[in-house]
C-alpha cells in the first residue's frame, strides 16, 4: 500500500489484513514503523496492528523499521514477531532509500538486533540490490556473501534476498542462492523478488532448485518498490507462488477458499 497515493482508510487496512490472516501464511508484513512524512500510508500501522483479531491464526506478523526510533516504537508491540530493516548492498540504493551510508545502516543493524533481543523479538534484513546493480557499482554473488557474513556476525539470522529493481536472472539467483546456503547453512534465506509478467517463473524455479524455501508475495503483485521508477515492475504475485508450487506437488498450507475471498477484497482496496 505503500505507493498508494490516496490513503486507505484505517478500518480498511484492518479488514483486509484480517482476511489474510485466515488464509494460512506462515508471516504477514502488516505496516511500517517509518516516518508518516516519508510514508504517509503507514502512519496508522500501530492503531491497526492493536485492531487485528489474532484469536484464530497461526500468521506471525512482520514490520518494517527504517531507523531508532521506528525501532523503539515497533519492539514494543507484543504482537510483532519480526522487525526487518532494508540493508542495500548498493551505497547509491541505500541513500537513496533511507537517506544513510552502508556504514551508517550497519550502526542500525546493530541498534535493531541488540534491541529485538530485549523484546524477543526477530530481525529480518532485506538485502537490497540482491541480484544485480543498475547504478553502475560493481556487483557481483561475492559482494552479497560478505555483506550477509558482516551482518550475520551481528547475530541475525534471517536474511530476505531482494529483487529490487526486478534485474535479477536465472544465473545471478542460482550463483546467490547456492553460494549464500553453502556458506551459511545455519541461516535462514528468503526470496522477495519484483517481476515483470513473463519472467516470474525463473526466479522463483532458480531460488527453489538452489535451496530457498521461504518466498514473499503479494496478492495481484500490487506494490512494488516505489523507489525502481518502473511501472512494470512489481511484487511477486501470490497467485504466481501457489501455481509454481502447485505444480512441484509441494504444499503451501493455504486455505485457498480464503485466498480467493483475500484477492476478491484486494481488488477493491488497490483500486
Amino acid at each position: 500500500m505503500q505507493g498508494l497515493d490516496t490513503f486507505v482508510p484505517t478500518d480498511v487496512k484492518i479488514k483486509y489484513l484480517d482476511q489474510l490472516l485466515k488464509v494460512g501464511y506462515h508471516t504477514l508484513d502488516c505496516g511500517s514503523f517509518v516516518s508518516p512524512k516519508a510514508i504517509p500510508q503507514m502512519r496508522d500501522t500501530a492503531e491497526v496492528l492493536d485492531s487485528l483479531d489474532m484469536e484464530n491464526t497461526a500468521t506471525k506478523l512482520s514490520v518494517i523499521v527504517a531507523n531508532q526510533r521506528g525501532i523503539d516504537d515497533a519492539v514494543r508491540h507484543e504482537r510483532v514477531s519480526y522487525l526487518g530493516y532494508p540493508f542495500s548492498v548498493s551505497e547509491e540504493f541505500q541513500k537513496r532509500n533511507t537517506n544513510r551510508s552502508l556504514d551508517d545502516s550497519l550502526d542500525i543493524v546493530k541498534y535493531l538486533v541488540d534491541h529485538s533481543s530485549v523484546y524477543d523479538k526477530e530481525v529480518v534484513i532485506y538485502i537490497s540490490m540482491g541480484f544485480g546493480n543498475p547504478y553502475g557499482e560493481e556487483w557481483n554473488a561475492g559482494i552479497v556473501e560478505e555483506w550477509v557474513g558482516r551482518i550475520a556476525e551481528l547475530g541475525v539470522d534471517y536474511f530476505s534476498i531482494s529483487d529490487t529493481v526486478g534485474v535479477g536472472d536465472e544465473a545471478s539467483i542460482s550463483e546467490v542462492f547456492k553460494r549464500l546456503i553453502s556458506s551459511y547453512p545455519q541461516l535462514e534465506f528468503g526470496a522477495h523478488f519484483h517481476i515483470r509478467e513473463n519472467d516470474w517463473r525463473e526466479k522463483v524455479d532458480a531460488a527453489w532448485r538452489n535451496g530457498c524455501k521461504r518466498f514473499d508475495g503479494a496478492i495481484a503483485g500490487f506494490g512494488g518498490c516505489p523507489m525502481a521508477k518502473d511501472e512494470l515492475v512489481g511484487n511477486m504475485p501470490t497467485e504466481r507462488l501457489i501455481d509454481y508450487f502447485s505444480e512441484q506437488a509441494v504444499p503451501t498450507g493455504l486455505d485457498l477458499e480464503e485466498f480467493i475471498k483475500a484477492r476478491d477484497l484486494a481488488a477493491q482496496v488497490f483500486t
